[in-house]
């Protein structure tokens, strides 16, 4: 998801590149779903097959499914939440005044009326034709089964579903603030992950998801006049009378007839999305590897031409991605103008289509961008919404830098900023922390989007940029269509590079410890032999290697290396046109270092710890020392 402010598997065993344990599972899901949509009142019903696999070593007795509507009703935990949180999504609530003449913000939820809210509700629930007893538990069912899923084994769970689109106000919902009609995110009775830890049956308060693996088969009815875009490949254009490629050559309805029925099938996702409005106009154009790029947006002369300038350029970033993680597997990719910002979902993107085209083009690369990190390489955003948004927010980075006239030296410098900031405001909370539970939504926002960015570009200062290339293009190799862990970057990282990282993985996930080196003492030699003694000083908890540039006052320059000892690494010199020496190892016990430059101190013009500012040092006052 695009802000505008790990499953940890234990691997005992190679058969992918060393990646995947042999005793690695997860469960299989295939939906069968049909669904009629009634665009006067809001209201769809439907029905679904779902034949569930049990990889599993367990025998489940129960099984969950997550009803998101319901979270769009007074009274619901994410009503709650909003209500609770003292910085409320500013999508979520109104501006009010209290008798006072203060400004709060007030629920969007709480003030919904019965045919304004959300809902999702369940009936005629049988297993392998059974009926099973349900339990509806605000946004979760229940479901006691009729007989145990014993391992290995394959059940078939059909139920019927009636639902209300709500008021837009979170991702899913009806008349968006761009006037999209619907925007059916998270619409359906959906399967709760279960995997090595249990089951993963969170309440939907507003954050993050995860699903399982399957194939879907979708076939909507709605009214003809609606043109629809989503996840998955379109069976039926012939029928449809629309640009998306046709497999089956099947026959045309009756032109008079009110209503179509959008065929989809969507293969090896973990989720499925649409979006429908009568007045969207449709452009495809063909991206690397024949996939085809759709964009479809409201027939509004203010977007048109910025809609047109992104077509070309995410033609662009698409390719950039494919080189820099590896190629996106699917056929087609979808932009769709709608929801309530930017959201990733399978195969498709639901994207607001109005204002400036660099927030356009930025929002887009990162909505793209989650096609890798959480549509392919399927972490458990909900546990660590690092994984997927601080990821992503790396690969944007790196595309938007790419495409620039003027590239910068370091792309993320802004976001080493941003997260010092929450450093010093003393709200951090660890990456550990489940996305339900942080304080403050900007808590949230600065740990997932950008200290899980610098994540993986602090990587390259400990490892250096051509091995973090590598990790990412093998993390994907070895993990795609999985679950990956936070352990499972961290061992690709150790694999590609040599080093060991279990350290760096445990300081800056799991804890609050921070990095801050300094420059403790210069001294010139006292004998004969000119030399400056120069100490350095370790005042943060986390351990790092130590980068050091020393210009001279003839205008030339010098670096020093100091391995960090638990790393059992060394880095290639990352500015080879420099002179490079490596120093003795320095250990986390050792308070300071001391080492000796072979020129007096009056030679020295200036020294400067960290220089590629790609360590994440919170105190940077103490890391340059000028002669005066």
């Amino acid at each position: 998801m695009k802000n505008t402010f790990l499953i940890g598997i234990i691997l005992f065993g190679i058969t992918t590149s060393f990646a995947q344990s042999k005793n690695y599972w997860q469960q299989k899901v295939d939906y069968k779903i049909e669904v009629s949509m009634d665009v006067e009142t809001y209201q769809y019903k439907g029905k679904q097959k779902l034949v569930y696999t049990n990889n599993s070593s367990d025998t489940l007795r129960r099984v969950y499914y997550h009803l998101y509507n319901n979270a769009f009703q007074p009274g619901s935990e994410m009503d709650a939440r909003l209500q609770a949180v003292i910085d409320p999504d500013a999508r979520m609530s109104t501006k009010v005044k209290t008798a006072d003449g203060k400004e709060i913000r007030e629920s969007r939820i709480a003030k919904l009326q019965p045919n304004e809210i959300g809902y999702l509700r369940i009936s005629n629930f049988k297993q392998d034709g059974v009926s099973a007893n349900i339990k509806e538990v605000s946004t979760i069912l229940e479901v006691t089964l009729a007989k145990p899923i014993l391992p290995g084994k394959k059940t078939t769970l059909t139920l019927d579903f009636d639902g209300q689109v709500p008021i837009q106000i979170r991702r899913s919902g009806r008349n968006n603030s761009e006037g999209v009609e619907l925007s059916m995110a998270q619409w359906y009775p959906k399967i709760a992950e279960f995997d090595f830890e249990g089951w993963h049956a969170d309440p939907y308060i507003g954050r993050e998801f995860h699903g399982v693996w399957g194939d879907f088969d979708v076939k909507i009815t709605i009214d003809k006049n609606y043109i629809l875009g989503g996840s998955g490949y379109l069976k039926n254009n012939n029928e449809i009378g629309f640009g998306y490629e046709d497999k089956d050559k099947e026959i045309k309805k009756d032109s008079n007839a009110k209503n179509l029925t959008w065929h989809f099938v969507a293969p090896n996702v973990h989720d499925f999305t649409w979006a429908a409005d009568k007045n969207y106009l449709h452009d495809v154009v063909k991206g690397p590897n024949n996939v085809d790029l759709h964009f479809l947006y409201k027939n509004n002369p203010k977007i048109i031409d910025n809609w047109k300038k992104l077509q070309p350029m995410m033609v662009r970033v698409i390719d950039f991605f494919n080189k820099t993680v590896g190629n996106y597997p699917y056929k087609q990719y979808s932009f769709i103008q709608g929801g309530d910002g930017g959201m990733e979902y399978a195969m498709c993107t639901l994207i607001l289509g109005e204002g400036s085209m660099e927030g356009l083009l930025g929002v887009a690369t990162h909505e793209l961008g989650h096609s890798w990190f959480q549509h392919i390489l399927a972490s458990n955003e909900s546990k660590h919404s690092w994984m997927d948004e601080g990821f992503t927010s790396y690969i944007e980075d790196l595309a938007m830098n790419e495409m620039a006239v003027k590239k910068l030296d370091n792309p993320f410098e802004g976001s080493y900023k941003t997260y010092t900031k929450l450093v010093e405001s003393g709200k951090e909370q660890p990456l550990s922390t489940h996305g339900d539970r942080y304080d403050e939504n900007r808590s949230y926002s600065i740990a997932s989007y950008v200290k899980g960015e610098l994540f993986l570009s602090q990587l390259e200062y400990l490892i250096g940029r051509e091995n973090t290339l590598k990790t990412l293009k093998r993390f994907y190799n070895d993990f795609k269509f999985k679950h990956p862990t936070p352990n499972d970057i961290k061992r690709t990282a150790e694999r590609v590079s040599g080093a060991n990282l279990d350290w760096y993985l445990t300081d800056w996930t799991q804890t609050l410890n921070t990095i801050d080196y300094g420059i403790k003492n210069v001294v010139g030699s006292t004998d004969s032999v000119q030399k400056t003694g120069l100490t350095l000083e370790r005042i943060g908890r986390t351990p790092m290697p130590i980068d050091i540039l020393v210009e001279y006052s003839d205008g030339t320059k010098e670096t020093f290396y100091i391995p960090l000892r638990m790393m059992s690494f060394e880095k290639e010199n990352p500015t080879p046109d420099i002179k490079r020496t490596v120093l003795p190892d320095w250990t986390w016990a050792q308070p300071t270092y001391f080492f000796e430059i072979a020129k007096s101190k009056t030679a020295i013009k200036k020294i400067t710890l960290n220089p590629s500012g790609l360590m994440a040092d919170v105190k940077k006052d103490n890391n340059v020392f000028e002669m005066k």
